[in-house]
């Protein structure tokens, strides 16, 4: 019987003696798992990416925008357009049970604001204190305002990191208690936020936000014929994820009646939900790691393939080797061994050179600047899992079934063949 050392020292020759041929069988495998580990490797960070991108805008954020009704069959009248209004706030806080939280936007983009340094245009956002649990409004210095200060209509305010740059550009000077001029109205600066998104490139940056109140009663909606209280947009909160249908539902059942519309006009409805968006993201990716994951699986398919057709043609060449091995007295098991695990040698090693390929690339995407919604790649546990699971399987497969097929030959027929 062989010893294990001679078994490898006798399978490293094999595949030193055939150099191009088992470096190219090796490819093939190594390139299957590096793919398949790459690919699903960018799903993923795309997921992320998204996510995070999502999460900037706070958790679970539902929006609803103004709308048109759109003309019934045999009306005589176009589309309606209709605003939404602070009634409508009140009604969905009041009535809506699957709602959580609830506040009133009203922005505009034509205010001039002045400090004692600088002055710009930007766009200046009144809302209620509750805005703050609902978006993402990260306060690197100071606070965000009240309800307090939202119900007397104090003239404070949170000014974006790109905004306080601008109108305060002496980043050494504190920010906080300063003064600035909106429309030549003064406000008291009483919180700064900190930088959202990757290269400060996120809108929240160059926004001023004020109380509601104090928005409506220095700066309300412009144009002709408005209704009362009329804001630029609602945005609210789900009870829990799982409930953000019917929280959509119940706001738009509130619309509708407010303003006159049958509720199954869905045309009429302008909303956002981002735990919709969430899932529909979470959704294509899976659907692509599934596409993604068959079509590794089918290359490590075909490497192994490749494998078993290299292992047969080795057991073809070294056949009267084999008859004289089994001559000398090697045994069934030690011919069976030495091919099994020639087999299995190059499928480990060439799957472990993919997984190592995949990894050195993903470290080299990181550092890269990547698009807006990606993240780098990362390793995928599962994915990896199922390389390695894969290779196990490729790994016996190619090694039993020419192993089997060495070691079932004859000493004498095999010694004969030329």
């Amino acid at each position: 019987m062989l010893k294990p050392n001679d078994i490898f020292s006798q399978v490293a020759h094999a595949l030193w003696a055939h150099k191009l041929r088992s470096f190219l069988t090796m490819f093939g495998i190594a390139w299957g798992v590096a793919s398949l580990l790459l690919l699903i490797g960018v799903g993923e960070g795309f997921r992320s990416g998204n996510r995070k991108q999502l999460s900037q805008i706070g958790d679970n954020v539902m929006f609803a925008f103004p709308g048109r009704v759109p003309a019934i069959p045999g009306s005589t009248t176009g589309m309606r357009p209709y605003l939404i209004t602070y009634r409508d706030f009140l009604d969905v806080r009041n009535e809506c049970r699957m709602v959580k939280r609830v506040g009133p936007v009203l922005s505009r983009d034509d205010i001039h604001a002045v400090s004692r340094f600088q002055n710009s245009i930007g766009t200046v956002v009144g809302v209620t204190s509750i805005f703050a649990q609902i978006r993402y409004v990260p306060i690197g210095n100071g606070r965000w305002f009240n309800e307090e200060e939202d119900e007397q209509e104090r003239q404070v305010m949170v000014i974006g990191f790109e905004m306080r740059r601008r109108l305060l550009p002496d980043m050494r000077l504190p920010a906080i208690g300063e003064f600035i001029w909106l429309n030549g109205v003064q406000f008291e600066v009483v919180g700064v936020m900190d930088a959202i998104g990757k290269e400060e490139n996120n809108p929240s940056n160059v926004r001023i936000y004020i109380p509601y109140h104090t928005m409506h009663r220095f700066f309300p909606s412009q144009g002709k014929n408005l209704p009362s209280g009329v804001v630029t947009n609602l945005i609210y909160q789900p009870l829990t994820r799982k409930y953000h249908i019917e929280a959509r539902n119940e706001v738009r059942r509130i619309l509708a009646r407010n303003h006159r519309f049958d509720y199954a006009l869905v045309e009429a409805f302008e909303d956002w939900d981002t735990v919709k968006s969430a899932d529909t993201i979470d959704r294509v990716v899976d659907i692509m790691n599934m596409f993604l994951g068959s079509v590794g699986i089918a290359t490590l398919g075909l490497g192994t393939i490749g494998v078993i057709n290299i292992m047969l043609v080795s057991v073809t060449e070294r056949t009267r080797a084999i008859g004289l091995m089994k001559a000398l007295g090697a045994t069934h098991r030690d011919i069976m061994a030495q091919f099994f695990w020639e087999g299995a040698i190059l499928t480990f090693i060439s799957g472990g050179l993919g997984i190592l390929f995949s990894v050195g690339a993903m470290m080299a995407l990181s550092k890269m600047t990547l698009p807006a919604g990606f993240d780098a790649p990362k390793l995928v546990p599962w994915a990896a899992g199922l390389s390695i699971g894969s290779l196990a399987i490729a790994g016996i497969v190619a090694g039993i079934y020419p192993a089997r097929k060495a070691a079932i030959l004859q000493p004498i027929e095999a010694m004969r063949r030329e």
